[in-house]
């Protein structure tokens, strides 16, 4: 190419590229600032371009610069550059992608590819035949450096392979499966990478055998990274391609047994990873049955701490002084508010095993040490233990209680935390089988939590947690009393790991025991308020969490004087003390939400500072969000304070009702909350909504003004791909209804044929048809001749979406709505009466008055049809649902 430096200007610009290695931040910072002014003149990619591949007596260090701060600016400002200048650069990478040092050639191989990104295949047509032809070069260093590109390339293009315009993925998949054979493990490994990218790609499936046939030729590598990659192949193979490992599963299961115990711990990981995918396959009962014997084993070893792990422990014992690095403690990000007609309980996907806490809050490893919290062999091997006690359920006991009595007794106790670590595992796929042994493993797992050492006594803590359910339930109370009393005090531990797992697993076990905990709440609260004294901010976090949770559990038994004095005090000390730019508001404000649900009219005395402080915390962030400066130029609100405060306005709403009303009557919170409504950001709008709804509850008069702004705002948000907005917005729309009565009707328009939409639709998840269908019902109920026409139109998916949910005042108004529309329109409902009758029988114990209107529509129908047609009508349903109608309304 034609272009040549300046030799003043090139001095200069080096000079910048070594002044940006130096120590000092200042000059750092000051050269920086330079190389940004300079970025956008064109010839000074030009200089950079050529201190990277032709300034070959400088430095790596500071070609590499060259090249990142390049890659940088093609990043960012590459459909600015002159068209010289992108040919230049195409024209020198390709041309020093076999540079002698293997970190400039991965600097071009990232640039090359970061070009492509921006150019695409189609304007940049030789790019692929170019580093094909320097792959067969028999040049190593062309090879190699080639092959990083394609490699980065395949990575960037992978999931639209079969669609990339330009991109000869025909033609490139046989090449990378021919050099899966290469005599190099580096381009052995690129080749098997590369090839990982396109599993799903449909040019894929002609050379499916040959793949599988040279991934066994080099399954058995020197080179750990070759085995890794296999290993990641087949595992790939397995998830995508299923059908064409068939004739090769066994010899592929007894690869993955001796690989899952590689001496090089990334192979192992990798294989192991193979147990996870093969447990989601139909054919993995009969696949791996012959196998167990060998594989529990293997996994039941891989959930050791490793000697290095052994080493980050420190086993330092007594450590809760200590106090947390800024960089232990993750980002906490606030869930905002779901309303629901009726409870869910929450699932929690982290199964942690044993390094992480199952709070559904936190997803991250208890342990201090980053690399303790990175997926590890120990973890993928619990999981797959766990999965697999899933699908073959008490059928893995045989092989695995011999193997359980031997670690769990045994004297080491890196053998002996492992042990009780497996326990933990198979506690749901296992139970049944498991039932005759938990009396003793029970006693011996409390009694773990005074072990001498402490990840004997975190793990113990975790694996009770999966027991919680069966303690809760056992007749006999000592096992709950002994478990609620040993939890404490661990709770109270002198090390950390051990306070965070039992705080998390007192969590597991508040849920599962709700009012059972009564008899025991001056203790509880005793040890929770205790532990603010000891925990350090990182495990403070969590605590939160554990008044929370005991407050959603326990309900309104919280509302007592004496237990109220020794809970509010520090948890307001805490608030108080909190600025409210701190992120470690969010669990405190959302304690203090189920806090306020719990304690009703005991929140009273409290109500007034959390309200005023909430309300500000919303007008703070609306106005930093309005703020009329460029948005590269300021930093953003963090839109989490509003919806934390949004969400606690809801709770507190919720718990000391209409004595809101004074403190609505002195804010502007509804003329803030019409803003929420409209801004942005789906989380906000949700808690927003959440609140509409409770402050609709709960002061009406106060929302009464805003009805006309609101409604419209509610209708546009009944959008289901928006799922939680969508479920908000439906419940506040009912909620109005009950409070507007008739004064709803020129509202229909913008609400109902939205509701009814999402009612039909087959995706829909559970929470949101139940809340959508209630909300039908209840504008049925004050609007019956509006909405009754359209009742054929929702009458069967509204009946099977009611009808499992529990008797509650909203089902009431909802069946109390849609009785009054087959009053007004039962031909509406006489195609799908059985469905009607069905969602009838679901109740337990309807009030008086709606059960006698059931009992009239029945049997109006059963008058209307004729004695014989009603019989040969009912001898359709269920037996159940049959002799439930007749035993109850006579029919």
């Amino acid at each position: 190419m034609a272009w040549q430096p300046n030799e003043v200007d090139l001095r200069q610009i080096l000079q910048l590229l070594k002044e940006c290695q130096s120590p000092n931040t200042g000059i750092q910072t000051l050269v920086q600032n330079k190389l940004e002014s300079l970025s956008c003149y064109p010839d000074f990619n030009n200089y950079l371009v050529f201190v990277l591949t032709k300034m070959t007596t400088e430095d790596d260090h500071t070609r590499s610069l060259a090249g990142l701060i390049l890659k940088n600016n093609v990043k960012s400002h590459y459909e600015k550059f002159p068209e010289n200048v992108r040919q230049l650069i195409k024209y020198e990478c390709l041309h020093t992608i076999g540079d002698p040092s293997p970190l400039i050639r991965a600097i071009v191989a990232i640039l090359i590819t970061a070009v492509a990104r921006n150019d695409g295949f189609a304007e940049w047509q030789d790019l692929i035949p170019a580093l094909f032809q320097l792959v067969d070069s028999g040049n190593y260093e062309a090879c190699e450096g080639a092959f990083l590109a394609l490699h980065n390339i395949c990575e960037d293009v992978a999931d639209v392979a079969d669609v990339v315009s330009g991109l000869p993925v025909d033609f490139m998949i046989p090449k990378f499966i021919q050099y899966i054979k290469h005599y190099s493990p580096k381009i052995r490994s690129l080749a098997v990478a590369c090839i990982c990218h396109f599993m799903q790609a449909s040019t894929i499936l002609p050379h499916i055998q040959d793949l599988i046939q040279n991934l066994f030729s080099v399954a058995n590598d020197e080179s750990g990274e070759v085995r890794k990659n296999v290993c990641h192949a087949l595992v790939t193979l397995l998830g995508i391609r299923i059908s064409q490992l068939v004739p090769f599963l066994n010899g592929i299961i007894e690869y993955m047994l001796v690989r899952t115990q590689d001496e090089d711990g990334n192979v192992a990981l990798e294989a192991c990873e193979f147990w996870l995918i093969i447990a989601e396959q139909s054919i993995c009962k009969e696949a791996l049955r012959p196998y167990l014997p060998s594989l529990v084993p293997v996994l039941v070893s891989g959930m050791k701490y490793s000697e290095i792990d052994v080493m980050l422990l420190k086993d330092d014992e007594h450590d809760e002084g200590i106090p947390d690095k800024e960089e232990d403690i993750k980002p906490r990000f606030h869930k905002p508010k779901l309303q629901s007609h009726q409870h869910v309980n929450g699932i929690d996907d982290n199964q942690g095993y044993g390094d992480v806490t199952t709070d559904n809050n936190y997803d991250d490893d208890s342990d201090d040490d980053e690399m303790l919290s990175e997926w590890n062999l120990r973890k993928c091997s619990a999981a797959a233990l766990d999965i697999l006690a899933s699908v073959f359920g008490n059928d893995l006991l045989p092989v695995l209680l011999p193997i359980l009595k031997e670690v769990l007794f045994n004297s080491d106790w890196v053998v002996k935390e492992s042990g009780i670590l497996v326990l933990g595992a198979v506690a749901e796929g296992c139970l049944r089988g498991l039932n005759q042994h938990l009396p003793t493993l029970i006693p011996f797992l409390i009694k773990s939590l005074s072990d001498d050492k402490a990840p004997v006594r975190s793990i113990a803590c975790w694996t009770l947690s999966r027991y919680a359910h069966w303690v809760v339930n056992q007749s006999e109370k000592s096992f709950f009393q002994d478990l609620i009393r040993e939890l404490l005090k661990s709770l109270l531990d002198s090390n950390k790991r051990v306070q965070e797992a039992a705080c998390s697993a007192f969590a597991t076990l508040e849920e599962e025991a709700c009012s059972a905990l009564v008899p025991y709440l001056e203790h509880i609260i005793q040890t929770l308020v205790f532990a603010f004294s000891k925990y350090q901010r990182k495990n403070l976090l969590i605590l939160y969490d554990a008044f929370g949770t005991l407050a959603d559990s326990v309900g309104h038994h919280l509302n007592k004087p004496e237990l109220i004095i020794m809970l509010m005090p520090p948890l307001i000390q805490k608030w108080n003390a909190l600025q409210d730019q701190d992120r470690d508001l969010f669990p405190l404000l959302e304690c203090l939400s189920s806090i306020a649900i719990a304690l009703q009219s005991g929140f009273l005395p409290y109500a007034e500072p959390v309200f005023q402080r909430c309300v500000s915390l919303v007008e703070q962030t609306l106005s930093q969000s309005t703020v009329q400066i460029p948005i590269d130029q300021y930093d953003q609100p963090d839109k989490d304070f509003m919806i934390v405060a949004l969400d606690l306005l809801s709770g507190l709403t919720e718990g000391i009702d209409k004595n809101i009303d004074s403190l609505i009557g002195k804010s502007n919170l509804l003329a803030l909350l019409y803003q929420c409504m409209q801004d942005q950001t789906d989380e906000v709008r949700q808690s927003s909504f959440a609140l509409l709804g409770d402050l609709t509850k709960a002061c009406f008069g106060h929302v009464q003004q805003y009805v006309g702004d609101m409604m419209p705002l509610l209708g546009k948000n009944l959008n289901p791909d928006l799922v939680s907005v969508c479920n908000n917005s439906a419940w506040a729309i009912g909620e109005m209804a009950m409070q507007m009565g008739p004064d709803v009707q020129p509202y229909l328009p913008l609400v109902l044929d939205k509701l009814i939409e999402i009612l039909n639709r087959d995706d829909i998840p559970k929470t949101l048809l139940e809340n959508t269908a209630i909300t039908v019902g209840r504008l049925g109920y004050v609007c019956p001749h509006e909405v009754a026409p359209k009742l054929p139109n929702f009458i069967q998916k509204w009946c099977k979406a009611l009808r499992c949910i529990r008797d509650n005042e909203e089902k009431d108004s909802a069946f109390r709505g849609i009785c009054r529309m087959i009053s007004v329109n039962p031909g509406g409902v006489v195609q799908d009466f059985m469905y009607f009758c069905d969602a009838v029988a679901s109740w337990h114990s309807p009030k008086e008055d709606l059960k006698e209107t059931f009992h009239k529509i029945l049997h109006g129908f059963k008058m209307q049809v004729g004695e014989e047609n009603w019989r040969n009508f009912s001898n359709q349903f269920p037996q159940p649902l049959k002799e439930r109608l007749a035993n109850s309304y006579g029919v």
